[in-house]
């Protein structure tokens, strides 16, 4: 690692009444992977908005390159060579790579018209330096999420940047290109670039980063070396307590069937699956990306049409042309984008919870607010969801309370049956474990799971047994000692 490039001290920010950051601090080295850790709430993101101008610090310093940096709007930080990759890539899919990496600074021919020839033989010089098969005059929304990651990486070394933050950058890769964008991380390390590197998978950590900074409640807790530290120690930090029973699961399911799937196809990427599910039961659903685990759930749900097959609930066959279907039928299903498929962004938590039960509070054309209170009420105190007041905008909440908020929506319309899809998905460790617990006090009292994930130890310990997909096929269901990551993986990875 090299000399110090960055330095934030003391940094404060409030929102109105909310101290978002008490004590905000992180130190980045040339040629360094720093991952930045915390539960959801914890100031990680406000620190890292302070950073890239999009919020200004109320109190404490920044120092870039060893100079006082007042960093007061996103072009201010860019001049100070500081770029932020967000999860959400803030990119134009209808517009060329070569156009997303010159977007605001298009090079002009001699005539001063923008020479879009120039900028493709620029940019393919930059996609080739990274060994990316790309062309630099296609379209942007032609490529995968990763490789559009990696044209966001091009465009920010492109603008001289210097320090690189990369929030959730493995959210919705596989694993395959996962390890593309590590390789990609190594060779910027290797041209100096300091890297603040945000990502609730601690196992992540141990391969790309050098130094972990914890953070809690707003402050700066500790900065440790990672190869020097176990993961308990971190997780400790993070929540200011051990978690010796992070996964919850009692075997609670019985012989009852309620749920029954045969042969069931879309078309498309579902091709025939069939398994069943039992009262009480946690069943895991594994598989590699594009395996078609999240599709089948929508073919179940009514999202998609089923072209074959057929789904039987409570020993009836049915017919779910579309997900009220489904409702009537006691399923209810927690997308695996609770951002673009779950949530009212707009909206507050009140209504988010309450959606889903318009009938408990709504009669003709009166609507009886305290009934809808109450409701919202309910499933706050039952999730131990974090909020100010029923009327927070559910955007404002952290991943963690998003998530229990949407599975509160649906426990609010009493399901037999509920489809976990990634429930832990950009969800802190803290929360994780209260998710888990929920899952498990539901099974207990009878309710049967389907819970779809991507994360290997979700799978192996709150699963009571676990359909293994491949290629739109059920490839194997596996229970006991068989549920373990080898044959899971073997199963996964089978030909069809």
């Amino acid at each position: 690692m090299g000399d110090v490039i960055l330095k934030m001290e003391g940094i404060t920010k409030s929102f109105h009444t909310v101290k978002a950051l008490v004590d905000g601090r992180i130190e980045l080295r040339g040629g360094e992977v720093h991952a930045l850790l915390g539960e959801n709430g914890a100031g990680k993101s406000t620190l890292i908005k302070v950073l890239g101008g999009i919020y200004q610090a109320d109190g404490g310093t920044i120092t870039i390159n060893n100079e006082p940096a007042h960093i007061h709007d996103v072009s201010s930080a860019r001049q100070h060579g500081v770029s932020v990759i967000h999860q959400e890539l803030l990119m134009m899919p209808h517009m060329t790579i070569a156009e997303n990496i010159f977007a605001g600074r298009e090079i002009e021919s001699v005539r001063g018209f923008v020479s879009k020839s120039k900028m493709v033989r620029q940019a393919q010089e930059m996609l080739d330096n990274f060994e990316l098969p790309l062309y630099a005059g296609g379209r942007l929304g032609k490529l995968t999420i990763a490789n559009q990651q990696m044209v966001e990486i091009i465009k920010a070394i492109s603008f001289g940047a210097r320090i690189i933050v990369m929030d959730e950058p493995t959210s919705s890769l596989s694993d395959k290109e996962v390890n593309a964008l590590f390789d990609s991380i190594r060779k910027l390390k290797a041209q100096g670039i300091g890297i603040i590197y945000i990502s609730h998978r601690l196992s992540e950590l141990d391969e790309i980063s050098d130094r972990i900074t914890i953070m809690r409640d707003g402050s700066y807790i500790d900065t440790v070396v990672t190869k020097d530290t176990k993961r308990e120690e971190l997780i400790s930090k993070m929540v200011g307590r051990s978690l010796e029973s992070y996964y919850t699961r009692e075997q609670s399911a019985t012989d009852e069937i309620v749920l029954k799937v045969e042969g069931i196809s879309d078309g498309n990427l579902v091709k025939d699956v069939s398994f069943d599910l039992k009262k009480g039961e946690i069943l895991g659903f594994s598989g590699l990306v594009g395996s078609g685990r999240s599709e089948a759930m929508k073919c179940i749900f009514g999202l998609s049409k089923l072209r074959s097959g057929k789904i039987s609930v409570g020993g009836k066959e049915v017919n779910l042309k579309c997900p009220t279907d489904s409702m009537k039928m006691g399923i209810g299903l927690v997308a695996e984008n609770r951002k673009e498929e779950g949530l009212y962004l707009k909206r507050n938590v009140r209504y988010n919870i309450s959606i889903g039960v318009l009938e408990k509070f709504i009669k003709g054309i009166v609507v009886k607010k305290s009934n809808e209170d109450q409701i919202a009420s309910e499933y706050v105190d039952k999730m131990s969801i974090k909020i100010s007041s029923l009327n927070q905008k559910i955007s404002n909440l952290s991943g963690g309370n998003q998530q229990k908020a949407i599975i509160g929506r649906w426990l609010a319309a009493n399901p037999k049956i509920l489809i976990l899809d990634e429930p832990t998905r950009g969800v802190d460790v803290g929360a994780k474990a209260e998710i888990y617990k929920i899952m498990n006090a539901l099974a207990k009292d009878g309710m049967a799971i389907i819970m779809v994930s991507s994360e290997m130890p979700e799978i192996l310990n709150m699963s009571d047994r676990v359909v293994v997909m491949s290629h739109g096929h059920v490839s194997g269901i596996v229970s006991g000692d068989d549920m373990n990551q080898e044959t899971i993986m073997t199963m996964a990875t089978k030909e069809f």
